[in-house]
């Protein structure tokens, strides 16, 4: 009995594993699915400024993608790639919200599949351990419904496929992608975040030109903010929007437009759609006095 399961799981993993695709982006790497015909549904943070990054499949054929959409609640991105014959996620997957009928029952078996550094499929087993949520992902925004696996996860399986049994698709797993937290982003979510991604093309995303850290504000320089998380400026690029605003090395970055920055990934998440080149209000701790700069993020090309 225990052989026959053992080749079931094996022929589970088979059966996905030439649409669990690797992506490559500023020297990071991570897992991938192909969601229909030339697009791959991916882990935003691998991407981060690299706006050209590689896909490579499961017979070793490299392609270069392009940005056809970012989706800040599920920190999911989604990537064009004309020349990928990959075969999409076999079926079938649940592209609505799940439901307690859909979802997959606490205990039953979990695969997540994803790609090494080295672009081997690799594969790890458990069970589904907890269906809980929301969880924030940033300011104002959250994943309605999370699942967590108790399979072990390293970097390289976010992006990945979390499968039953069945080889029905659970959901995308993030391999601690989001704050810190080893979760799976249910199919339905993922898929619906996909299709929003198609429909609203690919999102404006600005930048200021700076290179930054989260810090904790000790609590006698927080003044009258209140704020315990900031943003500690380390590096300023020359002519970017933040030289022109003036900003410094060593300004702590409190909130953009009263809206609280904890980490980079906040950065990002505001810096989409209307905000790209409109001006916005960065408060900033300089010398342990606050102050607020007028910015104007540019449009990444």
């Amino acid at each position: 009995m225990l052989t026959d399961t053992s080749s079931q799981l094996a022929d589970v993993v088979d059966a996905i594993a030439p649409s669990v695709v690797q992506v490559r982006a500023g020297g990071r790497a991570a897992s991938g699915l192909v969601y229909q015909a030339n697009l791959v549904l991916t882990t935003g943070r691998v991407i981060g400024r690299d706006e050209h990054p590689e896909v490579r499949t499961s017979d070793g054929r490299t392609f270069t993608a392009e940005l056809a959409g970012w989706d800040p609640a599920s920190r999911l991105a989604l990537l064009k790639v004309p020349e990928l014959t990959a075969p999409p996620v076999p079926g079938p997957v649940r592209e609505t919200r799940p439901t307690s009928e859909t979802l997959p029952r606490v205990g039953s078996i979990a695969l997540a599949i994803g790609r090494s550094l080295s672009n081997y499929v690799t594969a790890t087993a458990g069970l589904v351990s907890v269906i809980g949520g929301p969880l924030p992902t940033g300011p104002r925004r959250q994943l309605d419904q999370v699942i967590r696996i108790s399979a072990p996860m390293h970097t390289g399986f976010a992006g990945g496929a979390v499968v039953g049994a069945d080889g029905s698709l659970i959901g995308v797993a993030t391999a601690a992608a989001i704050r810190g937290l080893t979760v799976v982003i249910p199919a339905g979510i993922a898929w619906e975040a996909a299709r929003g991604m198609l429909e609203r093309g690919s999102a404006r995303r600005g930048y200021l030109g700076i290179a930054a850290q989260p810090v904790r504000v000790p609590e006698r320089q927080r003044g009258d903010t209140a704020r315990a998380d900031a943003l500690l400026v380390v590096g300023i690029k020359d002519a970017s929007p933040a030289a022109e605003a003036g900003l410094l090395v060593g300004d702590l970055l409190l909130a953009l437009d009263d809206v609280a920055l904890a980490s980079p990934e906040d950065l990002i998440d505001l810096l989409v759609g209307d905000r790209v080149g409109k001006a916005v209000t960065l408060q900033v701790l300089r010398g342990g006095s606050p102050a607020s700069v007028q910015i104007t993020p540019a449009e990444r090309s």
